[in-house]
């Protein structure tokens, strides 16, 4: 099984810097009958040697031929040319690459959601009695999790193959060598590919801190432990890297801001895929703070890493936001991951960084788990002091500290050099802009890009190159209150201390996107939440804690934040409930995770934003995801690849998949079997039909639960369901009415939530 914030298919390449010829994805379908690989790739160039002037011309253009799970290529191609190929019988579809789609969505954290649990004598002694989750899932030994990244840093103690068996018979990928990674950095030797770029020393891995600003499909990626080539027992089981469609766009790569190869020089992925199956090591931190045992969900679990993730020519390392989604048919994830699904493979997504505006997610295929991102029960205070005695409780990670005294205060905007524009990007800090004479021996207050009243006190963590801290806005306008008031402000910044049990959490991070899904308005996603503020994981030693040219740092272990960061989590998850239950499909997996999940913090209290209001299905979906608890769902929502080929059909789609014909009445959307319902533009009443199966107890009883939502009646029929055996299954209706149709009629644009259960 293999998953990944996004998914493991090869819908990769990216637009061609030509301004005529594009690259373009054309898109056959499903693959009829057994050919070789060859063959395919044979039956691909036919076509482009039909548009092309010359067979040359047609193998210089051919990026990537999708051999796998979905029939197709990847090639430049002129708009007459994607208009030939277009009107050829055999070509479902041929849509654009994406450009800019996809962005990097940026350990306590198992401990927090249950995982591992903090435990008393007696506690422990009760345990003893029965296995807990990591055990009966034999801590995601034979499990195969798909990391899409930005590369690996195989070195990292996260990833040692240490007392690991044999690799699973299953396997079938290959391990690609390139600059500064050979054969040793994974298991498979003997299927290994010689990269055509690969330098002559490839001695060991190189460390240049340069800015890079990563181009990425939001996904995880994976590490291990550098051991003798003699070894097969890796971690690592698999790596490759996909770099044309990314040159046809930008041409050849800067080698110095990145390796040719699926060796990761950023951080991101190794954070992401250690975050999922990365061993346990003790005695981490990150600059001193979080220190203790650092772990993936899934230990055991072995890992196929697929760089697909490059710096972008003239841009820095930030967090991108996420762009709007694309229709299904012209979705390249979308798409893949369908095919992924019939394979049974779980496909996990992250929903962007794009909060908290409204309506901004990505991924919201109903077939895809699409991840939120909110905060665990840890902070890193580090108080900043005023000269009134104000006492502003900010958080940082920096390992720098100040002596036991005030400074002067100064507002960054009130300290720039000549020509610098008193607009709203005076007060950031940008490089060059404060007037050293200005700000020498004093403390600045810098206004970060994005510090608004609706990021509330969601803070980050990051990891200064100077002595600093990070605070609320509303904390800002105290701040610049207060150096309104004198002739002479002060400040202190007090040193950090890692802080656990931190109250209330979780809470929704600001950034995670959130709905209403604008691609399928009765399709509720996010699906789940899980950790995704300031997370310990493992961290590239070719990158520095900040990211940043003028940062000389190397870290084994970072801090770093994004729905990235909470995907892999959700992804161990997974590896967990796939080893436990290795019969159920993706679609029981995602209900179970689902229909488990919380909805309240460690004060008892519903879930909030960072600003303390209460969240939302928008933000949160289900609620935060509980591992523990889904191993034992009780019953589930299954869902099969032919039901979400009626749903395309209900909603205009239909040629994703040639060999499937619509029927004359598809069920509508809303009848999709999924594990939430979300009606939108109700006039009067709908009724919708659910499919229970029983995963649990073989003779059950489940009685239905609602709390309606406001101005609205639900009704559940029948209101209990008997079950006399395992995979039994037992559908109900759900009837949702306007108690005001005229009302309903006006505010079709509100949305309201309630809540129903079968327990």
């Amino acid at each position: 099984m293999r998953f990944c914030d996004f998914f493991l298919l090869f819908l990769l390449p990216l637009l061609a810097s030509c301004a005529e010829r594009k690259v373009y994805i054309v898109y056959f379908g499903e693959h009829s009958g057994q050919k070789a690989l060859h063959e395919i790739e044979d039956y691909h160039h036919s076509y482009l040697l039909s548009v092309k002037a010359s067979e040359e011309e047609a193998r210089d253009s051919l990026l990537y031929s999708y051999k796998h799970s979905i029939n197709g290529f990847a090639a430049v191609l002129s708009p007459h040319e994607v208009t030939k190929l277009s009107e050829m019988d055999e070509v479902v579809s041929v849509f654009p690459s994406q450009r800019k789609k996809h962005t990097l969505h940026t350990t306590r954290s198992w401990e927090f959601v249950g995982l591992e649990k903090e435990l008393g004598r007696e506690q422990l002694k009760k345990q003893k009695k029965t296995r807990n989750l990591l055990e009966k899932a034999r801590y995601g030994d034979q499990i195969i999790v798909g990391m899409v990244d930005n590369g690996v840093w195989p070195e990292s103690k996260s990833f040692s193959d240490e007392g690991m068996g044999p690799i699973p018979k299953s396997w079938k990928g290959i391990c690609q060598t390139g600059v500064a990674f050979n054969s040793s950095h994974c298991n498979r030797h003997g299927d290994t590919v010689q990269s055509p770029f690969q330098d002559e020393d490839e001695s060991g891995p190189i460390r240049v801190h340069t800015p890079w600003s990563v181009r990425d499909r939001g996904l995880h990626v994976t590490h291990n432990l550098m051991c003798p080539a003699s070894l097969l027992l890796r971690k690592l089981i698999g790596a490759r890297y996909y770099l044309k469609g990314y040159e046809s766009d930008n041409g050849p790569l800067n080698t110095t801001t990145d390796y040719r190869s699926p060796r990761d020089k950023d951080g991101h992925g190794t954070h992401t895929a250690s975050t999922v199956a990365g061993r346990r090591v003790h005695n981490v931190s990150a600059l001193g703070y979080a220190p203790g045992t650092a772990s993936g969900g899934a230990p055991l679990a072995r890992l196929a890493i697929y760089k697909v993730c490059w710096p972008i020519p003239g841009q820095t390392k930030h967090l991108y936001r996420t762009s709007q989604p694309f229709t299904y048919a012209k979705d390249g994830i979308a798409i893949g991951a369908l095919h992924a699904t019939k394979n049974n493979i779980v496909v996990a997504c992250s929903a962007g960084n794009s909060g908290p505006a409204p309506s901004t997610l990505s991924n919201p295929a109903p077939w895809i788990i699409t991840v939120g991102a909110s905060s665990i029960d840890r902070a890193f205070v580090t108080p900043l002091v005023l000269g009134n005695g104000m006492k502003l409780m900010g958080q940082s990670v920096t390992p720098y500290k100040l002596k036991k005294k005030m400074y002067p205060l100064v507002f960054a905007a009130d300290a720039v050099v000549p020509g610098v524009p008193k607009n709203n990007t005076a007060a950031n800090c940008n490089f060059g802009s404060l007037d050293p004479k200005k700000v020498k021996g004093k403390i600045v207050l810098c206004l970060r890009g994005g510090n608004t009243p609706e990021n509330g006190f969601d803070l980050p963590a990051d990891p200064h190159l100077l002595p600093a801290t990070a605070v609320s806005s509303e904390d800002v306008t105290k701040i610049r209150n207060y150096i309104k008031s004198t002739k002479k402000p002060m400040a202190t910044i007090i040193p950090g201390r890692t802080v656990l049990h931190a109250k209330p959490a979780p809470f929704m991070a600001s950034f995670t996107s959130r709905g209403p899904n604008t691609i399928d308005p009765n399709i509720l996603k996010p699906d789940i939440t899980g950790p995704g503020l300031n997370i310990l994981a493992a961290w590239s030693e070719g990158s520095s804690p900040t990211r940043s040219e003028l940062d000389p740092r190397v870290v084994k272990y970072n801090i770093f934040s994004g729905t990235s960061m909470s995907c892999p989590h959700v992804a161990a998850a997974v590896a967990l409930l796939k080893a436990i239950h290795p019969n159920w499909s993706s679609a029981a997996i995602r209900s179970a995770l689902m229909t488990t999940a919380g909805l309240v913090n460690n004060i008892g209290k519903p879930i909030t934003d960072s600003s303390g209001n209460p969240a939302n299905p928008f933000q949160y979906g289900s609620g935060h995801f509980r591992p523990t608890k889904a191993a034992d769902p009780g019953l589930v929502y299954d869902t099969t690849y032919t039901d979400y080929l009626l749903y395309l059909c209900n909603i205009g789609v239909k040629s994703l998949d040639s060999s499937f014909k619509c029927p004359k009445v598809s069920p509508s959307s809303n009848n999709l079997n999924y594990p939430s319902l979300q009606i939108s533009k109700l006039k009067r009443k709908v009724t919708v039909t659910r499919t229970a199966t029983n995963v649990g107890s073989a003779r059950s009883i489940y009685f239905s639960s609602v709390k309606s939502p406001v101005g609205f009646s639900v009704r559940v029929e029948p209101s209990i369901l008997y079950f006399n055996h395992v995979g039994q299954k037992k559908s109900f209706d759900i009837t949702v009415e306007a108690r005001n149709p005229k009302a309903s009629k006006k505010n079709d644009t509100e949305y309201a939530f309630g809540w129903y259960s079968m327990e």
